[in-house]
């Protein structure tokens, strides 16, 4: 234990005597003076080293409220929240939020909200999530909205894809997707514009089903000869 605290606070200190040395490197981004293998502190910018979005961290950042990299390769730590401003890499933690402007590598958890502006690759764990794109694991308390998702996505009431899902969506209520490539799992509803796969669930509803099944008390497909049907439903 006093090795790792002891690491720790040298880590520091070597980051805190770094600008000079980092600044080549990275002139190149509007904002940011350099680059850091360790940041710590109570919540950016009163961390060391000291700047409020100006730091790319290739490491460890840790702080106890609020951490705010413009770049972060490695392991993101924020008590409340954690934000990247490019792309993130790594394991990435905020007690309330993970937030990402840019496309995040990896693994993001949370107790509360996921968002990324762009695309997720990897996995993600909590309340809600939001984002363009996952490619992926997604397994969140309360569900989830996307415009595309690839992978499988387990979400507590409802899972939602604007455009294109692939894979599996399992929701405790409810799966809605333009586009269904793969399963929809749900109690209660599956519902999707165009199914390329199987809807299992107590409701199932698609306007045309090119091929798949639906199994369940009710399934409707409204393109077919026969549009309604209990137990299975099939295009035909």
């Amino acid at each position: 234990m006093n090795r790792t605290i002891k690491f720790i606070l040298a880590a520091a200190a070597m980051s805190a005597m770094m600008p000079a040395n980092a600044q080549d490197s990275e002139v190149e981004e509007e904002g940011v003076v350099g680059w850091t293998p360790v940041a710590i502190g109570l919540a950016t910018p009163v961390q060391v080293p000291w700047g409020l979005n100006k730091w790319n961290v290739y490491g460890l950042d840790v702080n106890l409220f609020y951490t705010d990299a413009p770049r972060l390769y490695g392991i993101g730590v924020g008590g409340l929240a954690e934000l990247t401003r490019d792309t993130g890499i790594g394991i990435l933690v905020g007690g309330l939020a993970n937030i990402a402007f840019e496309d995040v590598y990896g693994l993001r958890a949370t107790f509360g909200f996921n968002y990324a502006q762009k695309s997720v690759y990897g996995a993600e764990v909590g309340l809600a999530g939001v984002r363009d794109t996952l490619h992926g694991l997604d397994i969140e308390l309360l569900g989830s909205f996307q415009r595309y998702v690839c992978g499988c996505q387990i979400g507590g009431l409802v899972n939602i894809s604007a455009v294109e899902s692939y894979g599996a969506n399992i929701a405790f209520i409810s799966n809605l997707a333009e586009t269904s490539y793969g399963m929809q799992l749900a109690i209660l509803f599956n519902g999707t514009r165009e199914l390329h796969g199987a809807q299992i669930g107590l409701v199932n509803y698609t306007e045309d089903c090119p091929s798949g099944f639906q199994i369940g008390l009710v399934n409707i497909i409204r393109q077919n000869q026969i549009p309604v049907l209990p137990f299975v439903n099939a295009y035909f």
